[in-house]
């Protein structure tokens, strides 16, 4: 493959290319005077020549590989600055999306066929000009795409991009954004996102779809079973393209539009069964003045300085009688005073049913429902779930079920009429429930007692390890060389696999990152990948294990490696996967990174030898997890105890 004499490189770059540490291309340019020299850039962040670099690495007997994505990649970097790339990121989406819905057109016609991409995509958003004028950069992500498929290498890309510009996108947490999507929008319907970002909820939502996941409670959906339709609005219009493009590209029936959703509401008389947002916190100019008579202030005028609140009933108006909203807010806004009449309003119609505290320090999220004349509760459901969010769920459903029920740990319903006071707060961390004094007892010395018992076993718990006076380079070769030679098998679960219920068991992301058995169910499929003893999974965040039972079924969103044990140790593998540069298997990357992850070429004796630690440093990681996890309920609950009368300090020896 020709290397373009166009196509620049960065530290980076070089280091994920060469598989290396950022630190170790520092290096080489300070200590090599032959290392080539920058031809842009600037001093703090220099640009190299991509072929200069090339001859450079191989020269000095530096392991380099330039896959067709990296070449992509790089091209689009050297082509435009920082400020325009998702620009070009969108244009080639749309590209991709053209080769997707007429891939005979491009085989056929090659870049005389550019001239129907406009045609073709007419539901994406914005004025932007979509032409893509560098022809050498379409024939490259055409033969990327022929290669691996249209979806698959804009995510390569997406995720690249985001990587670059991680401060500036607005991207919600994936397990928050799970959660949020699995209680307003599981019976799918019309969901709608009017912040939708870079489409991390709508994407959610889809997937959820794609599953046939079912509500968390809070009436039926006119749509339900019929199928998702997904509407997002975002003012930065690029985002706006490139949700639209990564929507679409799975087949996702989307009307995502570019706008301010508080000034011009361009998705206006199109009511949502659901509503799921993550909007932009602490925003002054938001439109007080010229919305100061809007109809969507049901409960009141949100104060100038309380933007959120503005989105809140944004939200509101846009859902359905009956609907439900999801909607992360800034913890301070369940208790600054100027919004205190807002709240009050939302609490008195029944509008607000929850408020949870995600994190400590936020943010927090809002569950609502647009009151449909029926008799509002009497009481809030507050969940402090900033240790663990899988209490959320079960106290959501158990509160939509019986919203006067008492419920216990972490989760409490409040009487609104006892938060209808001066100040109307309504942070769980003020509502938190009190312990009774049987009850924290029990909890309290039933923490200590294993917090000791799992402390105790961590100083025999680190395997033996020789340290070296000199590195030892060994030998790689890469997982997808493994792969094409036969003694890895990657496999991946069917495409929109269900994994609510089911006879079934099947191991899920969560339960592949905590270490526990599967959890998930579904249904029997012949498509389904069935996990074997021996097998090695990973998550898209990094999380990898060695699977030493089978029967379950492989879940969404992992992939499985299958190794010959007569050629290659699994736990061998698991290890260099586990502890892979972070730079070439980023959360964000797709299996074209992931293919490249190195591996030391070993005998298989010593493939074992290395196997061996790794599982050691596996059980001793697991254990370390374990103990901070019991190590922070032993902190609650001493601080607790001693505010709450529970405990008493004593005498050491006591």
């Amino acid at each position: 493959m020709e290397e373009s004499q166009e196509i620049t490189v960065n530290a980076g770059d070089i280091a994920r290319l060469a598989g290396v540490g950022r630190a170790a291309v520092s290096n080489w340019r300070r200590r090599h005077e032959d290392f080539p020299q920058p031809v842009g850039g600037t001093a703090s962040s220099p640009l190299f020549s991509l072929p200069e670099i090339a001859v450079w690495l191989r020269a000095n007997g530096k392991s380099f590989e330039v896959s067709l994505g990296d070449l992509v990649w790089q091209r689009m970097r050297t082509s435009v600055d920082d400020l325009r790339l998702g620009e070009l990121v969108a244009k080639v989406g749309a590209f991709l999306l053209f080769l997707r819905r007429e891939p005979t057109a491009w085989r056929d016609h090659g870049t005389k066929s550019l001239t129907r991409v406009a045609e073709v995509t007419t539901d994406l958003p914005g004025s932007a000009d979509l032409r893509l004028d560098d022809l050498a950069l379409v024939r490259l992500v055409a033969e990327l795409a022929a290669e691996r498929g249209p979806l698959e290498v804009f995510e390569f890309l997406f995720g690249r991009y985001a990587e670059a510009h991680s401060r500036q996108l607005p991207v919600t947490r994936d397990d928050v954004a799970a959660l949020m999507v699995r209680l307003a929008a599981g019976n799918g319907g019309v969901v709608l996102d009017p912040a939708c970002g870079v489409g991390t909820l709508l994407l959610g939502a889809d997937s959820l779809a794609g599953r046939g996941g079912a509500s968390a409670g809070g009436g039926t959906s006119a749509r339900a079973g019929r199928g998702t339709v997904l509407m997002g609005q975002e003012i930065n219009e690029t985002n706006a393209l490139l949700t639209a493009v990564r929507l679409l590209l799975r087949g996702a029936e989307a009307r995502i539009v570019a706008g301010d959703s508080l000034r011009e509401d361009r998705l206006a008389g199109e009511p949502a069964d659901a509503v799921v947002c993550d909007p932009p916190f602490n925003e002054r100019v938001w439109g007080h003045e010229e919305l100061a008579g809007d109809p969507r202030w049901e409960y009141g005028l949100p104060p100038r300085g309380e933007s959120e609140l503005a989105w809140v009933q944004h939200c509101l108006a846009r859902v359905r009688p009956g609907g439900l909203v999801a909607i992360l807010m800034p913890t301070a806004a369940a208790s600054r005073r100027p919004g205190k009449r807002i709240r009050g309003n939302l609490l008195r119609t029944g509008a607000l049913r929850a408020v949870v505290t995600l994190a400590p320090g936020g943010p927090d999220l809002w569950m609502l429902r647009r009151p449909d004349g029926g008799r509002p509760p009497s009481q809030l459901l507050v969940v402090d779930a900033a240790e663990d969010l899988s209490i959320v769920e079960p106290a959501w459903r158990a509160y939509v079920e019986d919203p006067e029920a008492e419920l216990s740990g972490e989760s409490r319903t409040v009487r609104i009429i006892d938060l209808l006071d001066d100040e109307v707060d309504l942070a769980p961390s003020r509502h938190r429930p009190q312990h009774g004094g049987l009850d924290f007892l029990r909890d309290f010395t039933d923490a200590l007692t294993r917090f000791k018992e799992t402390s105790a076993l961590l100083p025999d718990a680190t395997p033996a390890l020789q340290p070296l006076a000199e590195r030892q380079d060994l030998p790689t070769t890469t997982v997808g060389e493994l792969a094409k030679a036969g003694l890895i098998t990657i496999l991946q679960a069917p495409a929109r696999m269900s994994a609510d219920e089911g006879p079934l068991p099947v191991l899920t992301a969560d339960d592949t990152a905590a270490g526990v058995p599967p959890s998930g169910r579904t249904t029997l499929d012949p498509a389904l990948v069935m996990i074997r003893p021996g097998d090695v999974v990973t998550t898209a965040l990094g999380a990898v294990r060695v699977i030493t039972h089978g029967g379950a079924a492989l879940g969404p969103q992992l992939t499985l490696y299958r190794v010959d044990p007569q050629r290659l140790d699994s736990g061998f593998l698991a290890g260099f996967l586990r502890s892979a540069d972070a730079a070439r298997i980023h959360p964000s990357s797709s299996r074209l990174d992931v293919r490249r992850a190195r591996v030391p070429m070993l005998p298989l004796s010593d493939q074992r030898m290395y196997g061996t630690v790794f599982r050691e440093l596996f059980d001793l990681e697991d254990r370390l997890r374990e103990t901070r996890t019991l190590g922070e309920t032993l902190l609650r609950l001493g601080f607790d105890g001693l505010v709450d009368g529970h405990l008493r300090p004593c005498d050491q020896g006591a």
